[in-house]
């Protein structure tokens, strides 16, 4: 059976009235934390984990990929309206958004953005349709080292990708492969540092580090900055639709943001902030209007809105295909799979195939829901800012502890969440990123048993390790994976931001 004829059996899946359902709660509250500034999809996803538990795996699956795709349409909103973008990705968005909304043209900006996602996410997720069926053949001729090596890259690769400094996200890593040894070994079947305690003997839940890290730790880190966010909201004067002049200048940027977000978001070192800054810098060479660059470019929109839709589908590339996470969401939405005993990669395609294909068919129906949602709803959204800060935050914390008593009804594991909780919210204060420590957490034990399997069959040879081609490509790409996010940074964010700065009032 081809890619389409599968494509087409995930969109039967993805039809079926529950999934659909799950679906429309996926992009509904993506969209509506995309909204609130600091809130990102991966808070969101974290916070649902326990939740969705007990629920049909694909139903969840499709739900956890309408809050991505929801996420990064929502933080066009108050970028534009607000000036606050929503999340990292959509402080391009602000540049040229919110100067076209103090000139009165709010409505255009916010329908460039919307069919701009909508365009790049309905070309991107053919584009993963058509070609992690590609990644997957390739990577079914693996072995225990070249499993090694992929692993080693996941590891740099979120280690250099998040925060600022590649030496606070390697800390952060080894965090998370610290407590991955914790509980019995899989091989051997010892006790490995449980300290005598039996709730440790099955190992640190996933889900707990999840929910604690990313929804205890990052909410307190939110709720600790204060009250930040502007008071006066840009109204929508006018027409919120396009003009045809806004047409012309429009398609352009839509199309040339899929094609740079798409691969930068596969990229094992990409991401969505760099696809949109990135964008943003290339729209600003190639547009005729350079002297509206700073004033209320609509191509300054356009462009990096599609980039970072397209980048959203691209993550999920390594993600499906190799088991890859270069995205903090993409990183819970790994602990999502495998709290149902799922791991993704090649081997997923072939044994779980429906519901990789209805997971992918999906992101197609989300994209036209969220294309519905987003323009008559705008009002709607922004009046989520007047939710009182200590409601949302003390909500968010009643629910993440009372979603983790339900899956796990334990005082030891609630005292583990309010731990891990504590130390999230302190490597927030210190500059650490988070997302190392849960990747290192779901990693770390297939890493280590792939590699004491591939030292099993040498008979201890460290040097097995690179004599495999495709090892030795996956540890020199491990590398690139430090320099790489240090040379887009440089290139792309610098300009930007130093015009961001520019144009602040």
């Amino acid at each position: 059976m081809g890619t389409f004829e599968f494509l087409l059996q995930g969109i039967a899946i993805a039809a079926q009235p529950m999934n659909l359902l799950y679906a429309l709660i996926g992009v509904t509250l993506g969209t509506a934390v995309g909204v609130l500034p600091g809130i990102g999809p991966a808070l969101t996803v974290a916070l649902l984990l326990p939740v969705t538990y007990k629920l049909d795996p694909a139903g969840s699956l499709i739900m956890f990929a309408g809050i991505y795709y929801g996420g990064m349409y929502g933080g066009s909103t108050t970028s534009i309206l607000l000036n606050t973008p929503g999340e990292s990705a959509s402080v391009v968005t602000a540049l040229e958004g919110n100067k076209m909304a103090r000139a009165g043209r709010g409505g255009p900006a916010l329908a460039t953005a919307a069919i701009g996602s909508f365009v790049a996410g309905l070309i991107a997720t053919l584009g993963l349709a058509f070609i992690a069926p590609f990644v997957v053949k390739f990577a079914l001729s693996f072995g225990p080292r070249e499993y090694f090596a992929l692993m080693v890259l996941a590891f740099v690769t979120v280690s250099a990708a998040f925060g600022d400094s590649t030496l606070r996200g390697l800390t952060a890593l080894f965090v998370g492969l610290a407590l991955a040894v914790i509980g019995i070994d899989q091989q051997t079947g010892q006790a490995r540092m449980s300290f005598g305690i039996p709730d440790l003997l099955d190992g640190i839940e996933v889900t707990t580090l999840a929910v604690a890290m990313f929804a205890i730790g990052e909410t307190l880190y939110v709720a600790c900055q204060g009250d930040r966010i502007p008071e006066k909201v840009e109204a929508v004067k006018g027409s919120v639709w396009m003009s045809r002049q806004d047409w012309a200048r429009s398609w352009k940027p839509w199309l040339r943001g899929t094609f740079i977000g798409f691969p930068i978001g596969a990229m094992p070192a990409g991401g969505a902030d760099i696809a949109s800054f990135l964008s943003y810098s290339t729209e600003k060479q190639f547009s005729k209007h350079k002297d509206e660059f700073g004033k209320g470019a609509i191509e300054g929109v356009a462009g990096p809105e599609a980039a970072n839709n397209a980048s959203a589908a691209g993550t999920l590339v390594p993600l499906l295909s190799l088991g890859l996470p270069t995205t903090a969401t993409a990183a819970i939405m790994l602990a999502g799979f495998q709290q149902y005993g799922l791991q993704p990669g090649p081997l997923l395609f072939a044994t779980n195939p429906q519901l990789v294909w209805g997971l992918i068919a999906s992101l197609l129906i989300a994209n036209f829901m969220l294309l519905v949602l987003n323009l008559p709803l705008i009002g709607l959204w922004v009046k989520l800012l007047t939710i009182p800060k200590p409601w949302l935050y003390a909500g968010i914390l009643l629910f993440a502890t009372l979603g983790t008593i339900g899956a796990n009804p334990s005082v030891f594991e609630l005292g583990m969440l309010l731990t891990f909780g504590l130390l999230g919210f302190a490597m927030r204060i210190f500059g650490y990123p988070i997302a190392p420590v849960v990747v290192g957490l779901i990693l770390g034990p297939m890493a280590e048993q792939q590699l004491r399997r591939a030292l099993a069959i040498s008979q201890g040879d460290v040097t097995t390790l690179f004599m495999s081609p495709i090892a030795a490509v996956l540890f020199v790409l491990a590398v690139l994976a430090v320099v790489v996010p240090l040379i887009l940074r440089a290139r792309g964010k610098g300009e930007v931001l130093s015009q961001f700065a520019a144009n602040e009032d």
